[in-house]
């Protein structure tokens, strides 16, 4: 399969080695000291799973003059979806599949904004990666795993292809019985401990050993079930207790990118996140009051890192 990653960091850099690894054509969108690295050395990757070193790749800094693509997997922050969007649109084949694996309950709808909506599928991720040196990316924790779908549910040609290429791979990969169930388990999870995270500046071993800021994380995840029930969204009864299991098995040093990228003054996820939450909230007449302490806790940061503080 010919495939595009749109975003070499912690999470297209893994995926997108592991699918060049098993075979499939592979091109990588990347920037800066990391795109000249894998220009000249490859892209490398470090995990428990193996390491591995794609010496064979093709690197850009942006779309032009490629093109003739089966998947392009999306693999950048929130904030720069629409951007993204916009820069592949000229690029779609009439086969072309968009598959984001970006952390947010939205992605899709932003997508269909802008390509034609039988381009988009459902996605999300798991891992726990970030970009070590330029041009090396590190698998810190988690079982890797692609959780991808039509949006529908359908269990159409196209989506049974990628199931064929990804089952391939040295990565774990579920097509989903219900897509959408699986963004929100994954976003309950993300949403808990990142912008919390960022605020207490501490890591997910801490927050969970200090009872009221594990009380907060609760109170957080609660907010967000109210909410997915409200629209709708199928979700297991037991869904907060699984995702704290899963919270608490996480090496203690853990953190999110988004709580790495406030701490380091980048812009971040935090309106795709809690932000989001807390619309919708008020959309629906549901009180969020822990996701907006949170949430306008960290907004004046936020705008700082995008230079829109007034």
């Amino acid at each position: 399969m010919k495939i595009l990653i749109y975003g070499t960091g912690g999470v297209g850099g893994y995926f997108g080695a592991r699918l060049q690894e098993a075979g499939n054509d592979v091109t990588f969108i990347a920037r800066g000291e990391h795109l000249k690295a894998m220009q000249e050395c490859g892209l490398c990757i470090k995990s428990p799973k193996g390491n591995y070193t794609v010496t064979v790749g093709k690197y850009h800094e942006n779309t032009k003059n490629i093109t003739g693509f089966d998947l392009i997997i999306i693999a950048v922050k929130a904030w720069q979806l629409k951007e993204v969007a916009g820069n592949i649109l000229p690029i779609l084949n009439t086969h072309t599949m968009v598959l984001p694996l970006l952390n947010g309950i939205t992605n899709s709808d932003v997508l269909k904004e802008i390509i034609p909506h039988k381009h988009v599928i459902g996605g999300m991720c798991k891992i726990v990666s970030k970009i070590t040196n330029p041009g090396e990316v590190t698998h810190l924790s988690y079982e890797p795993t692609i959780v991808f779908g039509e949006l529908n549910n359908t269990k159409t040609t196209r989506i049974l292809e990628v199931e064929r290429v990804f089952k391939k791979t040295n990565f774990k990969s579920l097509l989903a019985d219900n897509i959408e169930t699986q963004i929100w388990n994954k976003f309950i999870y993300i949403c808990t401990v990142s912008a919390i995270g960022a605020l207490t500046r501490a890591p997910i071993g801490a927050m969970v050993a200090q009872k009221d800021i594990y009380k907060m994380m609760l109170d957080t995840a609660e907010e967000i079930v109210a909410i997915a029930k409200a629209k709708g969204v199928v979700l297991k009864d037991d869904i907060i207790k699984k995702q704290f299991h899963i919270i608490r098995e996480q090496p203690y040093n853990t953190t999110s990118s988004l709580q790495r990228d406030i701490m380091a003054g980048k812009p971040s996820e935090l309106h795709a996140q809690n932000g989001v939450v807390v619309a919708l909230g008020k959309e629906l007449g549901i009180p969020t009051p822990v996701n907006s302490f949170i949430y306008n806790s960290l907004v004046l940061q936020e705008e700082r890192a995008r230079k829109t503080l007034k």
